[in-house]
Order: structure tokens, then sequence, then C-alpha cells
């Protein structure tokens, strides 16, 4: 097998649409993988589409139809010898696309979470070959799809449910709509003999004598030119090797290597992510091979329990018989353009997850099945993966030529993923079957198809057939096992919840009205760090209703929503930036306050999956991290809640308890202070308990009268405290206690690498943080959202390459707390 990447001397050309005259009739050099924003972007004829309000004035490029084309070079476009066959590779396509070769039509696209191979032996004879692909907008082929198979319910305006395109290409309630297109992962020409390994499904078990198993299974293509024969598949992995002999004209094989006492893959916190290097070959009757495959494998069971309980339906990862309490996020595109992510960009965000003590990400059905560089960096810091297939908030027609596609894409990808051990579940789509049950679809689609067949026969099928080492939902949420007629998908009882009452309608506090099996999606909004905001919006003055401001704020009455959440907790902003700071605060303190409740129900509550850890382009949003990868305060937030080992006050039975919650292997032990303090420091009542805490388990500790029922519910605050751990616990919200604004003091000086900034409290304190971006833009404080008691103080350390003076990080913008938010209006400036 020989390949020959084909990204070199492309031209992209708008060929017809709504054009600006100064990019109409223009050819500009093409970056492949690339899209056709991007080109424009590098060739000066865009601003950037992030910026201010540039996404408003680039609407024209929906409906815009684009022509790339390059040459291949004589030497690439050789005659082939008589048993040589030449095919042309097209891993991704964006999306509604036509194939020419020497101005032949090869084939027509419309998906682009697939791969397009097109045999082009025929077209060589040496000579230079021009190769074009058109693109056609995604939006008219939706639109056409859609006349012509009746319309269905969805989120968004866009008919994203017509098209195998991403669906939030077409714009959601936290990205723009741009729709793409370009030739968007890689290309090439491959010459080969014989026969190819047309696919590799690595299927990895562990017998219950500890042997690893892996079980390579192959689709053989033959070339069809000359007589078929005997050919041998050869797996060589962990120093063991196993070779079947595959009979003449057989097109498929299977070769398993059993390695003894196989060391143990596990997720983060849990174990060592051993891998090792899996090797398969394909050779005909002499020793050089046809082809080759080579990818890292884990071993390691997994397995999803179900089993009915006296609560209901349990949703809970079981990873090497042991149960794991699922901390972790929604994962969506790292950026609407997709070719700009890079493995090291995955690297630091994931890097971003496990410093959030995180060990699973879903990946969201609305965006792509991600890279091997993602699903590689998952396995190599034992991060579990949940991969949705791709249907995101909408009806979806079962008619052709739409199940042809998901059928295509689901196989594709379904093989593609089978090595890696970080992979734990497939699951059917994103609040599809929610959707039906409650968003008034029935009446709508008055018996038109709408993805049932999809998530109840198509992909359990195929997930059955290619890879039955993983289980598998029909959705998210999802109660075992929804029907129409069955138990509600979103039932707290059954399965995965979804909670979003909170973000739309409710007070935080309400999370506690329910005790989901798996909170698989909840979150709250926040704006973006401050840095990214100066970065991409300049209105003057900037505002919450500020015209750029309010372009990257994509969700319905978002800022209603950050302002009616606000105001139950936090005194009413008085400017931008309290604004900025206050609803940040909230954002953290309100998906916190859903992760203590979650976790203190363990095992009961089984995993929580925050939306989301990542944004893919600078906005308001549920994010963690914010577009331009700067940290959030939510982000803090959750690394505080996502602990190993967490305290927190909780109601139980009528009364406030103390749950001491240990997901580690060893028992927890220790004594546990309790006190009741003034905010000026003076102990009005105190406790010690001995801690003693099984591995993975919650302990309750009930707490006295004493503790609980302050004085003065606006000046004191009850603190549990053991090696390692603080719990704060307040008797009113923020907006009516007696803080003391001017409750910090401190120093900051310049150390290696960046600048400590020590910070005491003569009053209580609550959540301290220094907000270094403001100082410099790659600056990053270690720690944030930190309560400080009075005399206490807090050495916070900074990392930047910026040279300023340390004063800076001292500022009033920059050193914040909960306090600040009652202090005078000068104070803010």
């Amino acid at each position: 097998m020989i390949r020959h990447a084909l990204h070199d001397g492309w031209q992209l050309t708008a060929t017809a649409g709504p054009v600006p005259q100064d990019i109409a009739g223009r050819t500009v050099p093409a970056q492949v993988p690339g899209s056709a924003h991007l080109d424009l972007l590098a060739a000066g004829l865009i601003p950037d589409p992030y910026l201010d309000r540039v996404e408003e004035e680039l609407v024209w490029a929906h409906r815009t139809h684009w022509r790339y084309a390059t040459t291949v070079p004589a030497d690439l476009a050789a005659a082939p010898a008589d048993d040589e066959r030449v095919d042309l590779v097209f891993e991704g396509l964006d999306t509604v696309a036509t194939v020419e070769w020497g101005g032949q039509k090869l084939g027509t696209t419309a998906n682009m979470h697939r791969s397009y191979r097109f045999d082009v032996r025929a077209l060589l004879d040496g000579a230079p070959a021009d190769l074009a692909v058109a693109f056609r907008p995604a939006l008219e082929y939706a639109e056409e799809t859609q006349e012509r198979l009746g319309a269905r319910p969805r989120a968004y305006e866009h008919p994203m449910n017509m098209v195998r395109k991403m669906a939030c290409s077409f714009g959601w309630d936290w990205g723009p709509d741009l729709q793409t297109a370009g030739i968007w992962k890689p290309v090439r020409l491959e010459r080969w003999r014989t026969a190819r390994l047309a696919e590799v499904r690595p299927l990895v078990t562990v017998a219950d004598d500890g042997t690893g198993r892996a079980e390579v299974h192959a689709v053989i293509e033959r070339s069809g030119l000359g007589e078929d024969t005997e050919l041998t598949l050869t797996a060589d992995v962990a120093g063991r090797r196993a070779t079947v002999t595959v009979p003449a004209g057989a097109t498929t094989a299977a070769v398993t290597v059993e390695v003894p006492d196989a060391p143990l893959w596990w997720p983060v916190g849990h174990g060592e992510q051993p891998l090792h290097d899996l090797a398969v070959t394909l050779a005909g009757a002499t020793t050089e091979p046809l082809d080759s495959y080579e990818r890292r494998i884990g071993f390691r069971t997994i397995a999803v329990d179900t089993t009915p309980d006296a609560i209901g339906t349990p949703f809970t990862f079981v990873v090497n018989g042991k149960p794991i309490f699922a901390k972790g996020a929604n994962w969506i595109p790292d950026d609407h353009f997709l070719t700009r992510v890079t493995r090291e960009r995955l690297e630091r965000r994931v890097d971003q997850a496990l410093g959030a003590h995180m060990n699973m990400l879903r990946v969201w059905g609305g965006g792509i099945y991600e890279s091997e560089d993602f699903y590689d960096i998952c396995d190599e810091r034992g991060v579990l993966v949940w991969q949705d297939f791709l249907l995101a908030c909408a009806a979806y027609p079962e008619e052709a030529p739409l199940w042809d596609e998901f059928e295509a894409e689901a196989r594709e990808n379904v093989a593609r993923l089978t090595p890696h051990p970080s992979l734990a579940l497939w699951n059917g789509g994103n609040e599809n079957l929610w959707g039906w049950m409650d968003w008034g679809w029935q009446e709508r689609l008055d018996g038109r198809t709408w993805g049932l067949g999809y998530y109840t026969e198509l992909f359990p099928r195929v997930v059955t057939e290619l890879d039955p080492t993983r289980a598998y939902a029909d959705g998210s949420p999802y109660s075992p096992r929804f029907a129409p007629e069955d138990k509600h998908p979103n039932d707290q009882d059954h399965g995965t919840r979804h909670e979003w009452q909170v973000w739309n309608r409710l007070d935080y506090t309400t999370y506690r009205d329910h005790i989901p099996r798996f909170c698989s999606e909840f979150g709250f909004q926040g704006p973006p760090t401050r840095a990214t905001l100066s970065a991409w919006i300049h209105d003057e003055p900037i505002s919450p209703t500020s015209p750029a401001f309010l372009l990257h704020q994509k969700a319905d009455d978002g800022n209603g929503k950050l302002d009616r959440g606000l105001a139950p907790h936090l005194p009413e902003p008085r400017d931008f930036e309290e604004w900025h700071w206050a609803t940040q605060l909230n954002q953290a303190r309100a998906v916190a306050f859903g992760v203590e409740h979650f976790r203190s129900w363990w095992p009961r509550t089984a995993g929580t999956l925050v939306w989301q850890l990542n944004d893919c382009w600078p906005v308001t949003s549920w994010a963690a991290v914010d577009g331009d990868g700067r940290p959030k305060p939510l982000w803090y937030g959750l690394r505080h809640v996502y602990a190993p080992r967490l305290l927190t006050f909780q109601p139980r039975q009528g009364r406030t308890s103390l749950l001491a919650v240990n997901d580690t292997d060893d028992a927890w032990h220790g004594q546990l202070l309790l006190r009741r303090r003034s905010f000026g420091g003076e102990v009005l009542d105190g406790a010690t308990i001995s801690l003693d805490v099984s591995a993975r388990s919650v302990a309750e500790f009930e707490l006295s009268d004493s503790l609980v029922k302050p004085a003065d519910v606006a000046r004191e605050v009850l603190v549990a405290t053991t090696d390692g751990a603080r719990a704060v616990h307040l008797f009113a919200e923020d907006r009516d206690l007696a803080y003391d604004p001017d409750a910090l003091t401190a120093d900051a000086v310049a150390v290696p690498g960046g600048y400590r900034i020590d910070v005491t409290a003569t009053s209580f304190a609550r959540d301290v943080a220094i907000l270094a971006d403001r100082v410099a833009p790659d600056a990053r404080v270690d720690d944030m959202l930190v309560p400080l008691l009075p005399g206490e103080t807090h050495s916070f350390t900074v990392r930047t390459d910026a040279r300023v003076d340390p004063a800076s990080f001292t500022a009033p913008l920059v050193l914040r707390s909960a306090n600040a938010l009652h202090a005078p209006t000068s104070a803010t400036r």
C-alpha cells in the first residue's frame, strides 16, 4: 500500500450565490484540510468571523457555492500496473459535494461524518490531472430534503435534521451560524495490489482469569485484478502474536491474541492506563505486507449497570468489575472551524478536564465524531468517553436517503473507535426521546417518522454487530427501555436525566428537588473571561445589551435568565464590571450546588456530566473554559466540588447534615472540626467529630442544633475542616449577609514564572479570587473561589510571561470576592 497526500496546490472559488462583489470571481489559495471561511480570512477578504458582529455580515455564505480545484502532478497520476488499484480517498467532505477527476464526475456526497473512496485506476494515464470538488450549500440541500420528506420538529430555525452535517454548524444556543464548507479532512491517493484492509475492529476484553484478549476482526477488499489468492492476517500485541489464514476469495477474517495477566487499564483516579501497540498485517504470497494497521489498545472490561433496584433503574458505569462515579462534562467541538483544532489544543483541553478532577467527557450529538487524537489523549490520560451518535434536539426522518447515510456513518465510526479503551458508551442521540414526549412533536409529526427506528433498531443493531464489548443507550435523557408507552425518558428514578428547569425557569436551589440516577446534562451560564471579551467584542461602552455582546449571547432570553438567576442570591450589580463578576460567580455557585447535591447521593446517583466543558468561539455560555481556552470561575468551582474528597452541607430529614464524600480507594480517617463563627472571627459553638469514611463511599454526620441554628443569620458562618478539605455553610443568601466589603488585604511579589499574591482576611471573606487575565492575557491563577476566615492568609500563584507591576494583581477589579459586591460603587472602578 502506497499513500500520497493530496494537500498541495488547491484553489478556492465562489461559483454562485449572493457573493459580495469583491469576492465574486476571485480565486484564492486554499488550505486542505480546511474550509472556505478560513481561506477567505487568510486572503484578507473577510474579517475574523468571531469578531464583534461579523457573523451577521457573513450570512451570504449560507447560500454560496464553492469550488476547490488542484492539479495532481504527473508522477502521482502515473498509469497503474496491470494488477494495481488506485483509489482517491476523502476522509471527510463538508458536506454536499460533487467530485471530478479530469472533468469526469466520480460521485456525489452528502455526509460530512463519513469517508469516501473512488476507484480512479481507469483515469490515470501519466499526465497531470485536474481534481475538483464542487460544494453546494448544505442549507439548500436540507431545504430540498425537507420539501420532499415533510418538515420535522427541531430546536432551531434551519433544517439541520435533513442533512448529515454537524448540527451546530447551523447555530446553537452557544454557537455561531456560519455553515462551513470545505475539504475538512485529509485527501490522498492510495495505490495497492491484491487486497487491502478495508476495516479493522479490535474487540478487547479481559477473561475472568485475567487473560487479555484482543479479538481482531478484519474486512478485506480484494482488488478484482487477477486471481484471488490465499492471504494471512497477523496480529501482534504485548509480545504475543497470532496468525490466521484467509482462504482465497474470503473478505472477512478474525484473529485473537491472548495476553496472560494483562495489566488493566483504569479510569483516572482508579488506577494506571497501560497501553499496548497493536500491529495488524495482511500479507499474500510474498513476505512484503499488502497492508497494515496500527493502534494502541488497553485491556479492560466496561459495562453500564441498569439492573432494576428498589428505587428504579440505575445507570452506573462499571470498569473491570468496579462501579465508577462519573465526574465530568459534555464536550462540543473545540472550534467552530474544525480544522484549527490541533492535537496540542486537545491535550490542553483534556488536561483542563483532568485539572478539574473529571474522569469522563461526553461527546455530544450535535457535533462530530472526534479525531483519533481526541480519543488517543483520553486513552493516555484515563478519561472515559461517552459517545453520542450525531443527532440532537430534533426529529429525524427515517426515509432514504437519511437512513442509509445514518447506517453508513454509524458503521464506519463504530468500527473506527473500537480500539480505544477510553470509549465507554454508545448513546443514540441528544434529547430526541424527550422531545417526542414533551415538546409537542407528536401533534406536529402527525404519524411521520421521527427517529425512533434509529434509536431502537439501527444503532443497537450496529453496536451489537460491530462493538458488542460496549453498552448502548437509546438516548440522553433515557429511561431503559424507553418506548412511547413506557417510562418517561427524563424520569429521575430511571437511567439518565437532563436537568434544565434550573437554567430555564427555577432557582438553582431546586437541584435538590431531584435525585437522578445519572445526571448527564445540567448547567448554568456565565460570560467569558474579561481578556476574551476584550479581544473579540469592542462595543463602546460594553454592556450586557450592547450589540456585539448580545450577538455573542445565543441563548433564548439568556441575559434575562442570568439576571433572574442572580437576583435571589447576590446584590444587584451596579455596572458592567460588577455584572460580569457576579454572573461568573453565580454560574460557579449554581453548578457547584448541583454537583455537591448529586455527589452526596452516591451510589444512588452514579454520575454528573456538567453542560459544558468548552466553547467553540468567544460567547456567553455554560462552559467552564471559554472560547480562548481560559478557565472561568466555574472551572475552579468544579475543581473544588469534583475533588476526590469532599465535605458538603446538605439537607437530610429536614435538618442540615454534613456529608463526607470519599471517592478514593483508601478509607478517610481524621478529626473533623466544626465551628460556628461570627464573621469577625469569634467562635460561637464547636464540635469535633471522628471522621471514618470507607473507600468510594459517602458518610453522613448529624449536627447539633447549636451548630446549625445561628443567633444572627446575617453575620455567622458554619465551617467544617479536616486535612485537605473544608466546607462552609451560610445561613442566608449573600445579598442578605453583613459582609465586610473591605475584608481583604493583599501583597504581591514577583516569583520565578510569575507572581505570588498573599491575601489575608480581617473578616470572613467568601469566594476570594484573582482575575489574573485582567492584568495580562496569558496570566493564569492556580486557585479561585477560596473562603478565608479572619486572620487566615492564602497565597495565590499566577503564571505569566508578562512583566507587570505586582500590585496590579491586588487592584479592586482583579482581587475579587463575594464581599466586593457589597462595596460602594467607587470601589469597583
